[in-house]
């Protein structure tokens, strides 16, 4: 008869038990959205800024293509994280700016960069460390 191994005990989880549903699909939901590279650039961007323009927007983010940008702010817009001011004049100008909602989340993801900031040593070692045992 096999001997019984004791279990480690439970580590406290940093995020709370699935509860309603509606939540975990908007968690599920906003963290495919917010976690793509454009999301997190644009909300920077127009957290460091009151408003900008589509083109500030443009050069600010360095990489993103036009199509990418009108998607991912009309994404953001239809979220509530921006919104979006057409002013009447000729020719058209745009002004987008982060609302509160936005302003939030940008909060709430800042600690990913202040985490990734803490950890960029240990993460780099341990990619290292994987890096040489996966050339062998």
């Amino acid at each position: 008869m096999a001997k019984s191994v004791p279990l480690p005990p439970t580590r406290q989880k940093p995020w709370p038990d699935a509860g309603d549903p509606r939540v975990d699909a908007l968690v599920t939901d906003v963290i495919g959205r917010v976690a793509d590279k454009w999301t997190m650039l644009i909300l920077e961007a127009l957290a460091e800024h009151e408003h900008l323009r589509f083109t500030h927007i443009a050069k600010l983010v360095p990489g993103i293509s036009q199509k990418m940008l009108t998607q991912t702010l009309r994404q953001m817009e239809r979220d509530g994280l921006v919104d979006r001011t057409v002013h009447a004049v000729i020719p058209p100008r745009v002004d987008y700016r982060l609302t509160d909602l936005g302003e939030t989340l940008g909060a709430a993801f800042c600690s990913v960069w202040l985490w990734a900031e803490a950890n960029l040593e240990r993460i780099e070692t341990a990619r290292a460390t994987f890096d040489s045992r996966a050339a062998i």
